[in-house]
């Protein structure tokens, strides 16, 4: 199957997307809250109807799945779009530019094409299988650091390794590492795929918070997925790193099991 189309497609969305997003941000906007307790904006709103839209237009009978407006349904065929408007709501409402514009496109249950495009940076990471990984018209590669004591390993909120019985497993990483670091959301996905930082962990993932990662990292050359080892985008929680750390990260995370 050739990607390049979708691919390309995907790319100029979150392109605009990110220019939505751009004219809603740093202007003292204000949040509802979901009844999860995580904030929505008008900018969240605005850029997901944007998304649907478009792929509505191009490709009908596709299906869609949002973090703001839910799943559509597709029409007998195995294509299915994956989207978060504002991934990092949080840093948004707070004028913090580490928030991105995540879509991925599932085919058959595999995530072939992703896309994340950071506006606030003017970033623009995408892959797709057979196609490359790319950071702004580069080749994005993972860290060839082979040791975790050099390492930056990200976060998004030491919360959640709380709430989600990461705790220990995270207090040995933090320990092991060189340096730990709060840049979160996709934007600490960006670092690792482009070898700035070596991990990126998250104890708790929905699907749209990882649609475009599974086919960077893969074309990066790293990995994404469980945190015992399992790729894809499927397991509710997240760990992106090297193929020469992932061993030993999965040793720290296991030795208190």
């Amino acid at each position: 199957m050739d990607l390049r189309p979708y691919l390309d497609f995907a790319t100029n969305m979150a392109y605009c997307a990110g220019r939505i997003t751009l004219g809603y941000f740093n202007t003292g906007i204000r949040p509802d809250y979901k009844a999860d307790d995580t904030p929505v904006t008008a900018a969240d709103r605005a850029t997901e109807q944007f998304i649907r839209g478009e792929i509505e237009k191009a490709y009908p009978r596709h299906a869609i799945v949002g973090e703001e407006y839910g799943e559509k349904a597709g029409q007998g065929n195995p294509f299915r779009w994956i989207i978060d408007p504002i991934d990092g709501t949080k840093s948004f409402m707070h004028g913090v530019p580490l928030y991105g514009v995540l879509i991925g496109l599932e085919i058959e249950g595999e995530i072939r094409v992703g896309v994340c495009y950071c506006p606030g940076t003017d970033e623009m990471l995408c892959g797709a299988d057979g196609e490359g990984a790319w950071w702004n018209g580069r080749r994005a590669r993972v860290s060839q650091v082979d040791s975790l004591d050099r390492a930056c390993v990200c976060y998004s909120s030491p919360h959640g390794f709380d709430q989600y019985n990461r705790s220990a497993a995270w207090a040995r990483i933090q320990k092991a590492a060189y340096m730990a670091r709060g840049w979160s959301d996709a934007y600490g996905y960006l670092l690792v795929a482009t070898g700035r930082a070596e991990a990126m962990f998250d104890p708790i993932m929905h699907i749209w918070d990882c649609g475009p990662f599974p086919p960077i990292f893969r074309e990066a050359g790293g990995y994404f997925g469980s945190w015992d080892g399992r790729p894809g985008h499927t397991y509710n929680e997240a760990l992106a790193t090297t193929p020469k750390l992932l061993p030993e990260l999965l040793r720290l995370i296991e030795a208190g099991d």
